[in-house]
């Protein structure tokens, strides 16, 4: 069975046709050089790196896993000399300013090779991905001197970086963190304290790793006002800024987990690390969320790898796999049985795979182009993009990974028994999934940024410029027959913003209760609109009797899919939402026991 292949018709459809890339790039000047030419020569040179290098590598990474030695972290075998050619071929400086030795290509071109990464080997991809977000981090946050000496080596790739937030004893509540700050004579910082869950946090791969660290100044006011980010590199530099001695860094050991194995997941202590504080004291929480951010996005889409990957392997198998006859007459007459593709139920599963892996990529892909336009020389361009970035990244991380984890399984079900064992992949595919939907905030976490903080807070207006672009979509196009569904379940998206809101006002814990439910329906009317807008580009290209007649038919008859079989959950999760809290929080909590 194939490892991977890179979906690439179907990216240069988001691409060229749905998102119009080429004009969206021209529109901003320091991406204008970005030609379609140049954009599909990266691709495929990207494709063949990782379709044939690490790929290959993913079952064997998981097999082998990542071995821990008196502190000392080895990768498997083959994942230290790909990274050696990632860094040799210049991709980890691709979409990084090129004051610090980027080549300033856009970041959304940079988030197309994230998914090819991700896709071909989410372990491996993790140990330059991790760095992304530091860098962003210090390019955000950092001074002169933290730039010239850090983010230059991790642009190139020569170093990576980290972020260590989690405790033993705090996750999500970071108010409750206690490594500490000990300021020194020499205008460095002591950084003492034991971080957990730290991906890539150790691994010999590079001879440098930056650890973004949240930690507490002596003088820190509690909770989460009085937390500061600091830089603490695993290996101190000399005054020309290479590297010196170690520093009081080291890795406790490495979990034991589900999956991702090709992935270190460290236990990190730092006794009196040197570290340098990075942006105002006790503000650290703030300059955090450049990093989060940046993380979430790419976490959201791992949800469309697993996806991807799901449907790449069990359709091939399902082409294959001969068992049963159709109902309606044999399929391959000159077999014993007939391929199991043939079957509906098989059916339901591959296309709800398609729908997932393809939608979420649109989705992905419209997050994209706003991560470009923030960067925009026109500030209100800017100020918009950030604004629909920020309601759309908890529903992209949150229901991406959520369908991508739905799609995994749907893998193994497609396999039948040979999917529970570990030979086909999709077994390995569940479990270096799962982890999706707790990275970066959990779902619930991200429920409730999206309804508590970003929706009600300001009191629906966040979410009217996606809205508003629905409507007008679906006035332009009333002839599409998606349309008069759409327009419904908007409609009952903003109508359950308001009931939600309202039942808030009498009672909080209407939003707990309701928020899980609520992102889950957003996100649902969310790919719904992608689906139709593929759908009408199709079919338009279709009438214009123009490209692959097959392809753009695929793409109307998986958005009928996903209008009939998908997205009518809407329905069961509206009537969840607005169930009220007292059937979560009537029961006495002694009465949990049995």
């Amino acid at each position: 069975m194939a490892d991977y292949k890179v979906p690439m018709r179907d990216i240069q459809f988001n691409l060229f046709e749905l998102f119009d890339y080429e004009q969206h790039w021209q529109s901003i000047p320091k991406f204008a050089e970005t030609t379609p030419e140049l954009a599909g020569a990266i691709l495929d040179e990207g494709a063949k790196f990782f379709e044939n290098v690490t790929a290959p590598l993913n079952q064997s990474g998981d097999k082998e896993g990542c071995i821990w030695n008196e502190g000392v972290v080895t990768t498997p075998k083959g994942f230290k000399e790909a990274y050696e050619q990632y860094v040799q071929a210049g991709w980890p400086s691709m979409s990084h300013n090129v004051e610090h030795g980027g080549q300033g290509l856009p970041p959304s071109l940079g988030q197309i090779v994230t998914e090819m990464s991700g896709t071909a080997n989410w372990s491996w991809s993790m140990y330059p991905g991790l760095s992304h977000g530091a860098m962003n981090t210090v390019a955000e946050h950092g001074t002169e001197e933290q730039k010239e000496k850090y983010l230059t080596k991790m642009t190139s790739g020569e170093w990576t970086g980290t972020m260590c937030l989690t405790e033993s004893h705090c996750g999500t509540d970071l108010g409750m963190l206690r490594t500490k700050a000990e300021p020194q004579a020499d205008g460095s910082y002591a950084i003492s304290g034991t971080k957990i869950f730290i991906s890539s946090g150790d691994h010999d791969m590079t001879e440098n790793i930056v650890h973004i660290v949240l930690a507490r100044l002596p003088d820190a006011p509690p909770g989460t006002k009085g937390i500061s980010l600091f830089i603490v590199p695993k290996m101190n530099l000399a005054d020309d800024g290479s590297v010196a001695d170690h520093n009081g860094v080291s890795c406790g050991s490495i979990e034991h987990k589900m999956g991702i194995h090709g992935n270190s997941t460290c236990v990190m202590n730092f006794d009196s690390a040197k570290g340098f504080l990075i942006g105002p004291p006790n503000r650290g929480l703030n300059c955090m969320f450049t990093f989060m951010n940046t993380a979430r996005l790419g976490t959201a889409m791992q949800g469309v790898a697993h996806a991807e990957m799901g449907f790449q392997h069990s359709l091939e198998y399902a082409r294959d796999r001969l068992q049963m006859r159709s109902l309606s007459g044999p399929k391959n007459p000159n077999g014993p049985a007939d391929p199991i593709i043939v079957h509906p139920d098989v059916r339901r599963m591959l296309l709800t795979q398609k729908s997932f892996a393809e939608g979420g990529r649109m989705l992905m892909s419209y997050c994209a182009k706003l991560v470009d336009l923030i960067e925009s020389d026109d500030d209100e361009v800017a100020k918009e993009a950030d604004a629909k970035l920020a309601f759309l990244t908890p529903i992209a991380k949150a229901f991406l990974t959520e369908v991508g984890f739905e799609s995994a399984n749907h893998g193994v079900q497609c396999f039948g028994g040979h999917g529970f064992i570990s030979e086909w992949g999709a077994e390995q595919n569940v479990r270096d999934a799962r982890i999706s939907m707790l990275y970066e905030g959990t779902t619930g976490i991200q429920a409730l940024d999206l309804l508590g903080r970003k929706v009600l807070m300001t009191q629906g207006e966040i979410m009217k410029p996606l809205t508003e672009e629905i409507h007008k979509f679906c006035q332009a196009n009333e002839a599409n027959p998606l349309v008069s569904q759409l327009v419904d379940a908007t409609k009952l998206w903003s109508d359950m913003t308001m009931k939600v809101g309202m039942a808030a006002m009498e009672n909080p814990e209407e939003v707990g209760a309701a928020s899980v439910d609520y992102l889950m329906l957003s996100g649902y009317v969310t790919l719904a609109y992608f689906w139709a807008l593929a759908a009408q580009k199709a079919q338009d290209t279709i009438d214009a009797g123009t490209g692959d007649l097959a392809f753009y038919q695929a793409k109307i008859q998986t958005a009928q899919f996903y209008f009939g079989r998908i997205l009518p959950r809407t329905a069961g999760l509206a009537q969840t939402m607005v169930s009220g809290a007292d059937n979560l929080m009537a029961m006495d909590v002694d009465s949990f026991a049995f």
